[in-house]
């Protein structure tokens, strides 16, 4: 089984709306900053999506609160559908120390692109980009 790539971002206080939970706004940016060493964080054979990405979808589901105090937040990532040109993060965000068996608070799915900018078009994933993101594949 898969276990999927683990990453730990850290709520802001200025993300807790008046309701004194994390923003449902914030939460997408908490998603944001996972997602970005997963996909170009140090040895990863993803540099071309760097220089072209783009979101074509992004589902946000919250089934529970997140507050301040359950910092360090963990997220887990699969990927899903890698294609020729896109592919799909699942995303599971959970407060420090829950186990993975607990249900996430945060669950999104975010469809990505890969992007050429300089022809202003979709581009094909390379083959190194595909096989880095189905290590992580959870169809």
């Amino acid at each position: 089984m898969q276990v999927g790539h683990r990453q730990e971002v850290r709520a802001r206080w200025s993300d807790m709306d008046s309701f004194q939970h994390i923003n449902h706004a914030a939460a997408i940016t908490l998603l944001e900053e996972a997602r970005i060493p997963f996909l170009f964080g140090p040895d990863r054979p993803t540099d071309g999506l760097r220089s072209g990405m783009f979101i074509v979808e992004l589902n946000v589901k919250y089934r529970g609160q997140l507050v301040y105090e359950d910092n360090p937040l963990h997220v887990v990532q699969h990927t899903t559908r890698v294609r020729a040109a896109d592919f799909t993060i699942i995303a599971e965000i959970r407060a420090a120390g829950q186990d993975e068996s607990t249900p996430a608070a945060v669950v999104s799915r975010a469809q990505l692109a890969a992007f050429d900018v300089e022809t202003q078009g979709l581009r094909r994933l390379t083959a190194d980009e595909k096989a880095y993101l189905k290590e992580y594949s959870r169809d």
